[in-house]
């Protein structure tokens, strides 16, 4: 994992240990019509390391997501993913009250992820950003798939995936990123897990 910390800020924020069992962890037997997580064996094929998947959590994940963090509410339950080198994972889903918040919930989101890298340049001016929006994955109600590279005037250079699903009242976000440019992008490999990420909500 990279140690540069304004790099792990911008474009790792998602990546925690997996070791250990945090604080409001959720049960591995979890209630009947709790969302199920991606397993780590679902994550885009990493070329040198196997994912590893941190427990599923209730509440924020800390630190938020450099895109789409900002709009995540307390009830959100998340669980992280990594690998021994730099690349990580994160997807936090929400179950709202009812289908029309969760609509307006993930159209919350697409917009965040949509001005994403207008954001991170107004925040951090040593920073450019540019995005991708990658279309849309036939998986349920749909999601949606965007990159986001950033490159910092000290020369770090981050690719980071982000898609926002839902499924009736469910939403989830999904996040993956690690060093490199959109060339490095794993974009089928990404929205097939997107698709399994938001089938497997219910």
């Amino acid at each position: 994992m990279s140690v540069r910390v304004n790099v792990k800020l911008l474009a790792t924020a998602a990546v925690v240990a997996a070791s250990g069992v945090a604080v409001g962890t959720v049960p591995a037997a979890a209630a009947e019509g709790t969302p199920r997580f991606l397993s780590a064996s679902e994550l885009p094929p990493h070329a040198s390391s196997a994912w590893h998947a941190g427990p599923v959590t209730a509440g924020q994940p800390d630190p938020l997501p450099m895109c789409g963090g900002e709009a995540l509410p307390s009830t959100s339950v998340h669980r992280a993913y990594r690998t021994d080198l730099d690349t990580g994972a994160l997807q936090v889903t929400v179950v709202e009250r009812d289908v029309q918040r969760a609509k307006a919930f993930a159209e919350l989101l697409r917009k965040d992820l949509a001005g994403c890298a207008k954001k991170v340049m107004a925040q951090y001016p040593d920073v450019t950003a540019a995005q991708k929006y990658y279309g849309k994955v036939d998986a349920e109600e749909g999601a949606h798939v965007y990159g986001v590279h950033t490159e910092a005037s000290w020369g770090a250079s981050d690719i980071n995936m982000y898609a926002v699903g839902r499924d009736g009242r469910t939403v989830t976000l999904v996040h993956w990123g690690q060093m490199g440019d959109f060339s490095d992008a794993p974009v089928s490999a990404f929205k097939a897990t997107t698709a399994t990420a938001v089938k497997k909500l219910y």
